[in-house]
């Protein structure tokens, strides 16, 4: 048995980026189930984990969380969070923007426009990870959502063909590399046709060769070609190239298609090891020693990063994971941090809470309301909205993070004096149970109804919204005369399919985001008054990296 040196673990553990609380208390942690307690961090910092993945709390708090885990450290460290639609997506008081298919959109209509707003929309997501400690962006993501039925890509894909997510995905690189950030194509080797959720479950992907080389596997192609410097991978299942492991776990798809084939030489990271997709089926320790040995180069959110350590210095020691080939994916990620500029984390110790502090830049302002209003598309007429009651339907529920109290959906209910229902199951149950008419509208007060419904694909939602019957409430409500407005904010899918569905007199408004910007925009839109120039700005959080 091949014996390993006291350097071992340390080599090991700079292999693994794992997940901590933006925020700075153990007792502010929003999931403590996966973000580790600020002793366990600063012990597996002492000892070389080589990054950290940060979710949660405000942009100033961020500022100061990322300076003090980089002193805990003894090497610099890749600092990264899933900030694909913004750093306010995940960390209060930052830019949160309208998401990338809203460009895919506009793609068909001005390729020109579509191409310019997705670099501004990457120099200012880098811009302003920069600006809180940040190094590493965990976007664009560079899957081909061609599946309305997807899950969880949905609106976060650049577009629904090859060519309009590579030339999209492409600029945003450019206009993150150009303020100093690393970015990260994802999820490879494509996770747009699926109609399972990864975290909830392994997904089947049934393509073969040709059919890959057609659609996903392209804008992996152009990425790698502009130089992005990381690579995530996707936990689904590929038979046509490995019948018996995901993508990230099989050196198929990471070593040989990956690396051999289509010549990617920067840092391979698995997507998290937390995800039921790995989780399930496999432990924490031999899902990383899995992942390293198919062409891995870093271990992303291990189920238990300890167990990590052990199971890789023991393959270590028996010879099953060559040391030479972790020394690779060392020198990749230090090649990788020296990509960065010399003042990435090096901020002004005169405002330790930097300039996000007081909030967005005014360009960034800008940009966040000129992605809504491209995303925006009207039908029917406007009408004034008062007296009616609102009928809400929200991902996640009230609690979501689209509708924080200051919501613009629920200060206008508030001010004027509507009736507010959620459909989330809370309070008495609003579903009838019968098909033909799915809600029983004897439940509701006597007020027309705007119904506004917050539906994306999102991870760990699965199919839930999917197989709801909005098409079924529409006609219900418009044979009942009771439909007076309707607000669609999320999947253009949904859209599509209730808006053949509106009577002529309805007013409609769709929006690719559901930001509070995008809701007093709809509303806006759907009375039809001149859109403000709000600067309103808020969070969103998902357990996971996606």
């Amino acid at each position: 048995m091949a014996m390993v040196d006291s350097g071992a673990r340390r080599l090991a553990a700079e292999l693994l980026v794992i997940r901590a609380s933006g925020t700075l208390s153990d007792d502010q942690r929003r999931h403590p189930r996966w973000e580790l307690p600020n002793q366990e961090l600063r012990r597996l910092l002492s000892e070389g984990v080589g990054g950290v993945i940060l979710l949660g709390g405000s942009a100033a708090e961020l500022s100061l969380r990322t300076r003090e885990l980089q002193a805990w450290a003894h090497q610099p460290l890749l600092l990264c969070a899933d900030v694909e639609e913004g750093v306010g997506q995940r960390f209060e008081g930052a830019s949160w923007l309208a998401p990338p298919l809203s460009l895919g959109r506009l793609h068909g209509r001005e390729p020109q426009r579509a191409e310019q707003l997705a670099e501004r929309y990457g120099r200012c997501i880098g811009r302003e990870a920069r600006a809180v400690g940040l190094n590493w962006v965990l976007a664009p993501v560079a899957d081909v959502n061609n599946n309305p039925a997807n899950p969880v890509i949905n609106v976060r894909a650049w577009g629904e063909d090859p060519a309009t997510v590579s030339t999209l995905a492409t600029a945003f690189l450019r206009g993150a590399t150009a303020e100093g950030v690393l970015c990260c194509a994802k999820h490879f080797p494509g996770h747009g046709d699926t109609q399972q959720d990864s975290h909830l479950e392994l997904p089947l992907l049934e393509h073969d060769r040709p059919r890959l080389d057609s659609i996903e596997l392209p804008p992996f192609d152009a990425l790698i070609k502009a130089g992005v410097p990381a690579v995530m991978t996707a936990h689904l299942l590929l038979p046509a190239l490995d019948r018996e492991r995901p993508a990230t776990l099989s050196a198929p798809l990471l070593t040989e298609l990956l690396r051999l084939e289509l010549g990617f030489t920067g840092l391979v990271v698995t997507d998290a090891l937390v995800m039921e997709g790995i989780a399930a089926h496999w432990t924490a320790g031999e899902a990383a020693v899995l992942a390293l040995e198919a062409g891995a180069d870093l271990v992303l959110m291990p189920a238990d990063a300890e167990a990590a350590i052990k199971a890789i210095c023991a393959a270590l020691q028996s010879g099953r994971l060559k040391r030479e080939r972790l020394e690779a994916s060392r020198q990749r990620r230090r090649r990788a941090l020296a990509q960065l500029r010399d003042d990435t984390l090096q901020r002004d110790a005169a405002n330790p809470l930097g300039w996000l502090s007081n909030g967005p830049l005014p360009d960034d302002r800008s940009l966040a309301v000129e992605l809504i209003q491209t995303g925006l598309e009207r039908q029917g007429p406007s009408r004034p909205l008062a007296g009616v009651q609102l009928l809400l339907r929200v991902d996640g529920g009230p609690g979501a993070a689209v509708l924080p109290p200051t919501a613009p959906a629920l200060l206008r209910a508030a001010t004027g004096g509507w009736p507010l229902t959620v459909l989330d199951g809370v309070g008495p149950s609003l579903w009838s149970g019968n098909p033909a008419e799915p809600l029983a509208l004897e439940r509701l007060g006597p007020e027309p109804l705007l119904l506004l419904l917050f539906l994306r694909g999102n991870p760990f939602r699965g199919s839930m919204s999917s197989t709801e019957p909005w098409a079924a409430v529409i006609e219900q409500l418009q044979r009942a005369d009771r439909l007076v407005a309707l607000g669609v904010l999320g999947s253009p899918y949904l859209w599509d399919q209730l808006r053949k569905l509106l009577h002529p007199g309805v007013a409609a408004v769709y929006s690719p985001a559901q930001t509070p910007l995008a809701q007093q925009q709809v509303l806006e839109a759907l009375e039809g008054r001149p859109a403000a120039q709000s600067s309103t700005h808020a969070t969103a959080a998902h357990a996971f990296t996606d």
